[in-house]
């Protein structure tokens, strides 16, 4: 039974982190239609302004505010993300709409700025975040300790899941950006801003990735090239869950957590990667569209 709740938490907490790195490209890939691929260096971006935040709590502040300098940090990072996001967005992105492959090669040449002004600032060797004291130690429940860090980075990803579902479904902004991604031509004859949207939903996705970079941190230490180590991933399960489909992304990111550390628990790491992308690849030739398929009210 520990063995069980053990391989079944370690997926769920695989699945959560791959939800919370995918969620901002989920919004920007099925919104916007736009290939980011300087989404992982907008995960860096989050990582180290959890860094700076950590070093300016301890350098200027008192000792006893470093155990909290993590709860600022959060906020930040999704904040100094989506900054960034809507530069650029209206920089770069906004004159390569319905250009994807040009889109493509534009956000991969943003990555690797971003990367080299990353080693720029803070040297290319890696550097560690602190885990606060709070989310050290674990809980033990069947004789399987589930740790605190963990917990933490699964309770985050519920609460992003919950907050962008209010926003999409409860707010005019979200609403509006369902509107442009059920059929964007329509929603612009109703009066409906789509360049505005655009920018809301990069910013959003950009936040998120941000979001997802702070939430990294508490696993290892981070470096210029954090993000490319996720970015293939986020793709598949977007791909995956169904372009567009928030439901679908969180099913994908979960059972591929899952179906992953399964798999490695019985061969490698290794070779359950490859496993999981056959799988995924077999699975896609069966139903292209994904786990959960786009409906829209654009007409073939």
């Amino acid at each position: 039974m520990s063995i069980f709740i053990t391989q079944l938490f370690n997926g769920l907490s695989l699945g959560s982190i791959m939800l919370l790195i995918a969620l901002g490209l989920a919004i920007t890939f099925g919104l916007m239609n736009v290939i980011n691929m300087a989404h992982g260096e907008l995960i860096m971006v989050g990582a180290y302004t959890t860094y700076v935040v950590q070093q300016i709590v301890s350098s200027y502040l008192p000792q006893q505010m470093l155990a909290y300098y993590f709860i600022l940090a959060i906020p930040l990072a999704f904040l100094i993300s989506a900054v960034l996001g809507i530069i650029i967005e209206k920089t770069v992105i906004r004159f390569l709409y319905d250009r994807p492959l040009d889109s493509l090669l534009a956000t991969w040449g943003v990555s690797l700025i971003l990367q080299q002004a990353a080693r720029s600032i803070f040297g290319a060797p890696n550097v560690a975040v602190k885990t606060p004291d709070w989310l050290d130690g674990g809980f033990s429940i069947l004789g399987a300790t589930l740790p605190y860090k963990r917990l933490f980075i699964l309770a985050l990803a519920v609460f992003s899941i919950v907050g962008l579902s209010y926003f999409l479904y409860k707010t005019a902004i979200g609403r509006k950006m369902k509107a442009v991604m059920l059929n964007r031509e329509m929603a612009s004859c109703l009066g409906v801003s789509t360049k505005k949207v655009d920018s809301y939903a990069f910013a959003l996705g950009s936040g998120f990735a941000g979001l997802a970079g702070c939430a990294l941190t508490v696993i290892g230490p981070i470096g210029p090239s954090i993000g490319t180590n996720y970015i293939i991933d986020a793709f598949m399960i977007v791909i995956l869950g169904g372009i567009g489909k928030l439901t679908g992304t969180v099913i994908g990111a979960l059972g591929i957590g899952i179906l992953s550390t399964t798999i490695e628990y019985t061969t490698s790491a290794t070779i359950a990667k490859v496993i999981v992308f056959a799988l995924i690849i077999a699975f896609l030739q069966w139903k292209p569209s994904g786990l959960v398929s786009m409906r829209t009210r654009s007409l073939d």
